[in-house]
């Protein structure tokens, strides 16, 4: 490691460029579902190196010079491999949008790979050459992760600290520290390789002591999961039995070739499905849920459909399904709603909830007359876009039904920004992960759910289109799943939830205080080599 090591430190130009896009590419092998973890090891001290070689320039170029390129160029590794799987979308209306993909994963990647920039630039105007400075890189770089997550609607996909998530052991660490805390934690963790190589005058004990800290604290994580596992009861609900049904209904990439009766044909002889002699079908249901993009067309083209519903189900069964809504009172060319509908065995709609956290580029257009120039569209079928809902609206009260947190899509991602999680009973999320078929992206977005039922304490029920749909106990095990690309039912227990774990009482405070300890690091370190 040591020809490498100095390598880094004495590269520079494209040459330097090209080796952390690749060591970031290697880095972004992390995520899930691949979770190859030892490439963050490999990867993360080739960043610390080519930043202890860095220029330092004056003013203006000292910030977006080259320790910016440095974040950037290894964040565009990391976020090429680990977003690559959203090209998968342009498939689906082919022709041109095939040339725009790579140039489009790209951008994105690039997009990312900005903050990640910053963060190196950041860190290394506190920059110091001792074993501290990993500190100031790992705390600059998940205050870096939070804030695209946050800012402009925010896109937390793969934020590193999934890399520590592999298993049900491993995830419960979320429980206490959540997914930005285990970022920094992963981080850090990360960067130990760094302080071993290249040799330096400090004994090879020395230098191998934080990396075997490191080897030290995954293992206390996985006793730590280990322990919650075994011993924290969860106990099945008597009042909410579910039977989730997986469609395949990929007529939500064109509305135009919608048939609503044999969707709706296909939907019923699905829901009624019996899966063996012993299984009592809809009779053992409190409740059938159907995934988003379900019903790919409003109700009112199809008013038989809400009574073919009433038809199927038993008396007192409700029915939760993903479906396009406009208020009775919109007036013409109104945006619709992306919602869940709750429907009753009397064929009534009961209640709902709007979606309120759009997809940038899936469902709305940012600057659309700029972009429709160029020919590019929304994915999701709406001439007139689609309306945001309330986002204080996403606990849903359906009669007879406890409180539950509905989820459409990605906004089960945005780990502590769910909503009125104090009096949700579980999480329920409905999703369309169609447009992704064949990309490891269903797996990442179901992976990214189970974290946020750890992070709550609550069972979490999932109904995918074409997969991966789930069901999960409150400690993110799983309890009911179908494969992918399946046509098939299941069905699922909801669980009592847990008392409020450590992270749904404090949130992001333990994390804020860690990164505030951080600066103050970065700070004294950096004055100390100054005035060397």
């Amino acid at each position: 490691m040591t020809p490498l090591a100095e390598t880094a430190m004495l590269a520079h130009g494209w040459r330097r460029f090209l080796l952390l896009v690749v060591a970031g590419a290697v880095a972004g092998l992390s995520v899930p579902p691949l979770f190859v973890l030892p490439a963050v090891f490999l990867a993360f001290p080739v960043w610390i190196w080519c930043l202890d070689g860095a220029e330092r320039g004056k003013g203006f170029a000292r910030l977006f010079g080259p320790a910016f390129a440095i974040g950037f160029a290894f964040g565009w590794g990391y976020f090429t491999v680990a977003f690559h799987w959203l090209g998968t979308a342009f498939f689906v209306d082919g022709g041109f949008m095939l040339v725009l993909m790579p140039f489009a994963i790209l951008a994105l990647a690039a997009l990312i790979a900005a903050f990640w920039g910053l963060a190196s630039a950041a860190a290394h105007l506190f920059w110091s050459h001792g074993p501290w400075r990993i500190v100031t890189l790992a705390t600059f770089l998940t205050i870096a992760e939070w804030t695209r997550g946050h800012v402009l609607s925010g896109f937390p996909f793969d934020l590193l600290g999934y890399a520590l998530t592999p298993t049900a052991e491993m995830m419960q660490l979320a429980s206490v520290i959540g997914v930005y805390g285990l970022t920094f934690l992963a981080a850090l963790l990360a960067m130990t390789p760094a302080l071993i190589w290249p040799a330096e005058e400090r004994p090879l004990t020395r230098r191998l002591a934080p990396f075997f800290l490191a080897l030290a604290v995954i293992a206390a994580q996985l006793g730590y999961g280990y322990n919650r596992l075994a011993g924290t009861p969860v106990t099945a609900r008597e009042d909410v039995r579910l039977r989730l049904v997986q469609p395949l209904v990929y007529e939500h990439a064109d509305w135009g070739n919608v048939d609503p009766a044999a969707i709706i044909d296909r939907l019923i002889m699905l829901t009624e499905m019996r899966m063996g002699p012993d299984d009592a079908g809809l009779a053992a249901a409190t409740h059938v849920v159907w995934p988003e993009s379900a019903l790919p067309f409003y109700l009112s083209q199809y008013p038989e459909a809400l009574a073919r519903i009433a038809r199927m189900l038993p008396q007192g069964v409700t029915l939760l399904a993903g479906a396009p809504r406009v208020p009775f009172e919109a007036a013409p060319g109104t945006a619709p709603f992306n919602a869940i509908l709750a429907i009753d065995d009397a064929g009534e709609i009961v209640a709902s909830y709007d979606k309120s956290h759009l997809v940038p580029f899936g469902e709305f257009l940012p600057f659309q007359e700029f972009w429709a120039n160029l020919g590019i569209k929304q994915f999701v079928p709406g001439a007139e876009g689609w309306a945001a809902g309330d986002p204080r609206r996403r606990l849903m009260q359906v009669p007879g039904t406890p409180p539950f947190l509905a989820l459409i899509c990605y906004e089960i991602i945005f780990s502590g920004d769910l909503g009125d999680t104090g009096a949700a009973q579980f999480l329920f999320n409905i999703t369309n992960d169609a447009w992704f078929d064949g990309s490891i992206g269903p797996a990442q977005h179901a992976h990214h759910a189970r974290v946020r039922a750890v992070e709550e304490g609550m069972s979490l029920v999932r109904a995918a289109n074409s997969g991966v749909t789930l069901a999960t106990d409150p400690l993110g095990r799983i309890t009911a799943e179908l494969p992918p690309r399946e046509m098939a039912v299941v069905d699922a227990a909801v669980y009592q939830r847990l008392e409020p774990t450590l992270f749904a009482r404090y949130r992001h405070w333990p994390l804020l205080a860690a990164l505030a300890l951080g600066l103050l690091i970065g700070l004294a370190t950096g004055r100390r080599r100054r005035r060397r």
